[in-house]
């Protein structure tokens, strides 16, 4: 059974950081596109970062240069180093993985979802 397990999330006030992490179980996806989406309160779920098993990054560009995804081929594992967060980064953070090897940036075009973290940034 695939699981996609977040942690890292929590409350910061505005202009503080906070590091995502997802770790996955059941298969590799060390050859998979992996990222994350977001969902805040009353909107809709929003693509947020990708990774590919090479590294090669795409970031909605709303977000670009305010957040870094990482991974870890070895351990299954990405990162969403996020910095400088504001109110409106408030949202349930949610871990996503394709069995392709490309990135995308539609919600459905990724297999597994985690359960997600919330992140809370106070003003």
């Amino acid at each position: 059974q695939v699981q996609l397990v977040e942690s890292g999330g929590g409350l910061v006030q505005a202009g503080g950081s906070l590091r995502l992490s997802c770790a996955a179980s059941g298969r590799t996806f060390s050859s998979s596109a992996m990222g994350w989406f977001r969902q805040a309160p009353g909107k809709e779920r929003e693509f947020v970062a990708a990774i590919r098993s090479d590294l090669s990054r795409n970031y909605a560009a709303s977000l670009k240069g305010r957040c870094t995804i990482s991974r870890d081929n070895a351990k299954d594992t990405i990162y969403l180093q996020m910095n400088n967060l504001e109110p409106e980064g408030t949202a349930v953070y949610c871990c996503v993985a394709r069995r392709a090897y490309g990135t995308a940036y539609g919600a459905d075009d990724y297999d597994f979802w985690g359960q997600g973290t919330q992140v809370t940034v106070g003003s």
